[in-house]
């Protein structure tokens, strides 16, 4: 089974939700256009359809390992990571004058969507490399940004996060790492790091660790860290790379998918200290780190969103054409496909659906991110910050939890075969379910939408988006089309509904935190089953696109059916979660489990 990226629907959701010409008003984007984007992906998807997907499962067999010190990936890695740098998605939405193209991060999502559906484990390289780019450029001295920003962008040097310590998981104000100030202005950086994806190899020439540390007097908790620049090679004035740093792996992770991505164990300061320079201010370490953070949520998600599509895509390949069992109530006995059953094929939509709402779902977030930096006036900046703030939990858990459940819905529909490797559907299940883990997990997610993302601004990021959504009810059922109303009577009932939630939880965070706390979650999942049908519902509206012929229109219409009527009600259940959910956990006092 070979994938084909799905650059029809990419260039659908571009043009139709997410306006992409519009992109050219302001002045940053002023040469994007759908043209662009649209010849963006035809000639990117040759190399992920042709070159990187067809290696995907003999990857996950060779794997990663650690030889003598030395990590080395599967051999075809080194052509197909100079294969990638030429595409131009690494650096595609990073400036020009670092060798970038300049172009949305809408656009490039979709870049980032195809490298992992193709490969997730060759994927995670270039996603780690972007953040770390984009926290460069945004904290980085002149200096910093002159040293490391053009050789980050072009894939000569790579890029890594370390945060997480073996004692302190998600709770990174715990963390040991120390860095020493020395008379040059560099630190010494001591300590171990974990989980550290693409934390060694030899693909590029040079890896810039982003290592977060405490130094000396600085206070306890995450108010006292700093983020470090920490490369594998030290850089000399005059750009050529120098001696070997004090950093090394002191191990690979045994992981149960993505084989091929070496996911290491990081020691800094064996032999003395590893020299590092501090990039941002003094104790400002988290809010540098969150620049790279919150690119890397996005990233997540949509990496869900892949490796969901092509689940979908390898299962309904094989639904197509498995043969087994007599059509029901069919007098003739002769076995028929089972695309053919109606359990598969509700099966199939289930995956279908989820991946069409949650692509739409991130490149609008996407798009807002872009906005929120380069919109025309303020007021405008300000708005599309708080709608991608509250969209990225959603975008991270929502589609990353979808992608668990689709690609196990993949290995259904393939019955007994699933379970065996030959198949290969197995892999995209193992590969998916480091997802909700890492960046932050969903329940961190969770409690970040509930605390953060509505608590902070008394819910006016999600009033906004609540009046969005109201506006587009309106717009359907102006069409007078059978369909597109009562597409937008269930869809008000559940926005409704929504808008009462939004109120519990907005009054519990000031009344009762810990059962509010206690519903996070599922609140989490009703605003993301509730955006998605959004999503599907202007999908569903509309009315024609040139990229699409009439057969592909009316699976927009279908496939947005399907999601509200079948997907759209858990919200219902999600509520009653939420406001009724919590206060069986005080009850369940520790003695009773």
């Amino acid at each position: 089974m070979t994938y084909q990226a799905p650059i029809k629907d990419m260039q659908f959701v571009l043009n139709n939700l997410v306006s992409i010409d519009g992109f050219a008003q302001m002045p940053a984007f002023a040469d994007t256009s759908a043209e662009l984007a649209g010849a963006m992906l035809n000639e990117g998807s040759r190399y992920f359809n042709e070159r990187l997907a067809p290696n995907n499962w003999d990857a996950n067999l060779e794997g990663a390992r650690l030889e003598n010190g030395v990590v080395r990936v599967p051999d075809s890695f080194d052509a197909l990571w100079q294969g990638f740098k030429q595409t131009g998605w690494l650096a595609a939405s990073f400036p020009e004058e670092i060798g970038g193209m300049g172009l949305p991060w809408a656009i490039g999502a979709c870049g980032i969507e195809m490298v992992n559906a193709s490969n997730m484990s060759f994927g995670l390289l270039p996603l780690l490399t972007q953040g770390a780019l984009e926290a460069i450029l945004a904290h980085g001295t002149d200096e910093q940004k002159q040293t490391y920003a053009a050789n980050i962008a072009s894939g000569q040097w790579s890029g890594t996060m370390n945060l997480t310590e073996p004692h302190a998981g998600s709770d990174v104000g715990a963390l040991r790492s120390k860095a020493e100030p020395q008379a040059d202005g560099s630190f010494l950086i001591t300590g171990q790091k974990i989980y550290i994806t693409w934390g060694e190899h030899e693909l590029a020439e040079n890896i810039v660790h982003l290592v977060l540390a405490r130094e000396s007097g600085a206070p306890e908790g995450t108010k006292g860290l700093s983020l470090f620049i920490v490369p594998k090679f030290l850089v000399n004035s005059d750009g050529s790379l120098g001696s070997r740093n004090d950093c090394t792996v002191g191990g690979l992770e045994e992981k149960i998918g993505i084989h091929a991505s070496p996911t290491c164990v990081m020691r800094y300061g064996d032999n003395g200290g590893a020299i590092g320079w501090r990039l941002g201010r003094q104790n400002g370490g988290m809010a540098a780190m969150f620049t790279m953070m919150n690119n890397a949520r996005l990233g997540v998600g949509v990496q869900g969103i892949g490796l969901a599509d092509r689940a979908y895509q390898h299962a309904l390949a094989f639904a197509k054409e498995r043969v087994q069992s007599p059509a029901l109530g069919s007098k003739d006995r002769t076995s028929v496909r089972i695309i053919d059953h109606p359990d598969v094929r509700r099966n199939l939509l289930t995956m279908r659906s989820q991946v069409a709402a949650g692509r739409g779902m991130a490149l609008l977030a996407y798009a807002s991110l872009d906005k929120a930096h380069h919109a025309q006036n303020e007021i405008d900046r300000a708005y599309h910050n708080r709608r991608v703030d509250l969209l990225t939990p959603l975008v991270k858990a929502w589609c990353t939890d979808m992608a668990v459940q689709v690609t196990s819905i993949g290995i259904q529909i393939h019955g007994g075969m699933g379970f065996v490797e030959e198949t290969g559907a197995g892999q995209y299940y193992r590969d998916a379910r480091i997802l909700p883990i890492y960046e932050g997990t969903n329940g961190i997610q969770a409690l970040d939408l509930m605390g953060r993302k509505l608590a902070k601004d008394h819910g006016r990021g999600t009033a906004e988006l609540i009046a969005d959504m109201r506006e587009d009810i309106v717009k359907a059922r102006m069409s007078h089309d059978p369909l597109l109303m009562d597409l937008a009577d269930r869809f008000d009932d559940a926005v409704e509904r929504l808008e009462q939630t939004n109120a519990w939880m907005l009054k519990s965070t000031d009344d009762n935190l810990f059962q509010a706390a206690a519903g996070a979650t599922p609140f989490l999942n009703m605003w993301g089953t509730v955006v998605g049908a959004w999503i599907m519902l202007q999908r569903a509206t509309v009315e024609e696109d040139a990229a699409l012929n009439a057969t592909e229109m009316e699976a927009q219409r279908v496939n947005a059916d399907f999601y509200v009527r079948n997907i759209l009600p858990l919200a219902k259940g999600y509520h009653d979660q939420v406001v009724d959910g919590g206060d069986v956990l005080l009850k369940m006092v520790e003695d009773l489990f």
